[in-house]
C-alpha cells in the first residue's frame, strides 16, 4: 500500500485515542496505545501530545492512533481525511470493521444491516472457509444446519477479538443453547459468524502492512498463545518477518513456504476487494488473520478468518521493524516478535516494553517486544 501525501502543510502531532470507553479501555490497553503513540510519533518526527481529550480545542492537525476502526462520520468528525492523518482504518459502516464481511448470507430473505453488500463475500469466497454471517436466530438456525452436516461448526460473536467469546459446536441443540445466550437484539445489532471449525493442530498465520510517513512495511507470521491469569487459552504475541514494501516485495521473498505464500495471496486477495467493495474505506494498519489446518473430513484448508484495521496484539512487533527501517536504510528485511507473558513482569534486556505491572482485568502481565 503506497503512502499518501499529506494533506496538511504542517506535520501533524501524535495522540493515543480510546475511541469507545467500553473496549480497550483497560490500564494495560491504555499504556500500551500511549506507548505505541510515542514511538510512532518518533518514526514521524513529531511530539506525542498523550491521550485525545474530545473537549480541548487542538491548534493544529492531529495523527490520531485509534483503539478501534472507525466509523467513516466519526472519523471525518475527528480531521481524518486519509489514510495519513491515523494508525489504523476508516470503514464507511460499523460492521465493516468486524469479521461478519467475510461470510455471505444464508440465503437472499435473510435479515442484514443497512450497508451490507453481497460482493464483498463472492470476492473473497476462495479465501476463506467456509461459513455465513447472521443477524437473526431463525437465519442462524438454517445457516448451522447447512455447516453442521459436514462437521462441528463454530460461532464467533462478530465483535469479539483475540478467539474471546468462540463456541464449538458439534450439533443443532449445541447451536440452540449457545443463541439462547444472545439477544434478538445483539444478533441484530453486531451479527454472528458460523463457520467450519477445523481440527487441532490448527496454524494461524498474520499477515499484514503498515505505512507511516514515509515507511512501509509487509509482513507474515505466526501468533503464538499462553495461559492468563485466570487459566484461558488467549493470545500470546507473534513473530514476524517483516520486509520493506508492499505485498509485491513480500511474495518475491525467495524462501517463502507455499503454505505462507497461499496465506499471502489470500489476505491480499481479501485487502483488495474491501478496497473495491467499501467505497470510503481507508487503513495504514492492515492485519489479517489465516487459519491454516484440516476440515472434518481431512481436507487441507485455508482461509482469512478476520481483519484488523487497527492497533492489534502485533503491533509492538511492527513498529520495531518499521525503527530498524528507519534506522538502516540499506535494510530491507527484519524478523521482530511481540510477547503478552501473564504472572510475571520480567522482560529481557534491550526489550520495548510497552506494559508492565498488574492490570486490575488481567492481572500481573507485561507486553514487550524484541528485533531479532
Amino acid at each position: 500500500m503506497p503512502a499518501l501525501a499529506p494533506l496538511h502543510s504542517r506535520a501533524a502531532d501524535v495522540v493515543a485515542l480510546t475511541a469507545s470507553h467500553r473496549i480497550y479501555d483497560s490500564d494495560q490497553e491504555h499504556a500500551t496505545r500511549a506507548e505505541a503513540a510515542r514511538r510512532l510519533a518518533a518514526l514521524k518526527g513529531v511530539a506525542f501530545r498523550g491521550e485525545y481529550v474530545h473537549d480541548h480545542p487542538y491548534d493544529a492537525p492531529l495523527y490520531l492512533v485509534p483503539s478501534d476502526t472507525l466509523t467513516a462520520d466519526v472519523a471525518h468528525g475527528l480531521g481524518v481525511r486519509s489514510a495519513t492523518d491515523l494508525f489504523g482504518g476508516v470503514v464507511p459502516w460499523g460492521f465493516v470493521g468486524t469479521k461478519v464481511i467475510t461470510h455471505p448470507l444464508v440465503d437472499a430473505a435473510a435479515v442484514a444491516p443497512i450497508g451490507w453488500t453481497p460482493a464483498f463475500p463472492e470476492r473473497v469466497a476462495d479465501a476463506v472457509l467456509r461459513g455465513f454471517s447472521v443477524f437473526s436466530h431463525d437465519d442462524a438456525r438454517k445457516a448451522g444446519a447447512l455447516l453442521l452436516a459436514d462437521g462441528p461448526v463454530r460461532a464467533k460473536p462478530a465483535c469479539a477479538t483475540g478467539g474471546r467469546g468462540q463456541t464449538v459446536v458439534p450439533d443443532a441443540a449445541a447451536l440452540d443453547r449457545c443463541l439462547a445466550e444472545m439477544s434478538s437484539e445483539e444478533l441484530a445489532e453486531h451479527g454472528l459468524v458460523l463457520e467450519e471449525n477445523l481440527c487441532e493442530p490448527v496454524i494461524t498465520l498474520s499477515v499484514g502492512q503498515v505505512t507511516v510517513g514515509d515507511l512501509c512495511a509487509s509482513y507474515h507470521g505466526v501468533q503464538r498463545t499462553t495461559r492468563s491469569n485466570h487459566d484461558n487459552i488467549v493470545y500470546g504475541g507473534s513473530d514476524l518477518t517483516l520486509v520493506r514494501g508492499g505485498f509485491d516485495a513480500l511474495l518475491q521473498q525467495p524462501d517463502l513456504d507455499p503454505r505462507v505464500r497461499l496465506g499471502i495471496e489470500q489476505a491480499q486477495c481479501y485487502h483488495e476487494a474491501a478496497l473495491d467493495c467499501f467505497p470510503g474505506f481507508f487503513a495504514s494498519r492492515i492485519n489479517y488473520d489465516v487459519a491454516q489446518g484440516r476440515s472434518s473430513a481431512g481436507a487441507e484448508r485455508s482461509g482469512v478468518l478476520e481483519q484488523s484495521w487497527r492497533m492489534g496484539g502485533a503491533t509492538g512487533a511492527e513498529i520495531a521493524g518499521l525503527e530498524c527501517f528507519r534506522d538502516r536504510p540499506d535494510c530491507q528485511r527484519v524478523e521482530a516478535s511481540c510477547f503478552e507473558v501473564y504472572g510475571t513482569q520480567e522482560a529481557p534486556p534491550g526489550a520495548t516494553v510497552y506494559f508492565r505491572g498488574v492490570d486490575k482485568q488481567t492481572g500481573q502481565l507485561v507486553k514487550y517486544a524484541v528485533v531479532r
